[in-house]
């Protein structure tokens, strides 16, 4: 495993945090209970419940191995920068061509949700928002051409 570190937002960080203390604390024992149950309904061969909970347990420690990585190598980073765009800002944009604000946060991309309106610092429109300053004018290629944004406020 390489020892890349992983930058997150305070609040990415305790997210993951809390999915990882879940599928190790709770998670694990519901799917021994499961395959424990299956196990008691015989023949190992052409159970099907048995082989669905190990494959879930499959995924499931694959999650915890990841999650685990992610947080012994993670940066924690604030958002308290204002001066210019940083990771865990928050800014609103507008939208030049549809005459609309946007508000996004820009986080890692461990973290980016965009039906929550947070957006990947590794994202085409992530990248031309980091160190920009108030006033900007971000141009972002899209596949249906070029998408036109004026940095409006950083939070």
């Amino acid at each position: 495993m390489s020892k890349e570190q992983v930058i997150l937002t305070k609040e990415g960080f305790d997210k993951l945090q809390e999915e990882l203390d879940d599928l190790k604390y709770v998670k694990r024992k519901e799917l021994a209970a499961r395959i424990k149950l299956a196990i008691s309904y015989g023949d190992l061969k052409e159970n099907s419940e048995y082989h669905s909970a190990k494959e879930d347990q499959a995924f499931m420690e694959t999650r915890i191995m990841v999650l685990e990585k992610m947080l012994a190598t993670a940066r924690v980073v604030e958002g308290g920068n204002t001066d210019s765009v940083q990771i865990g800002a928050t800014v609103i944009l507008h939208d030049v061509e549809f005459d609309e604000k946007i508000e996004y946060q820009i986080v890692a991309p461990a973290e980016a949700d965009v039906a929550d309106n947070k957006i990947s610092y590794e994202s085409p429109l992530g990248k031309e928002l980091l160190n920009k300053k108030i006033g900007a004018i971000i141009k972002v290629t899209a596949p249906m051409g070029v998408i036109e944004y004026k940095l409006l406020e950083i939070k």
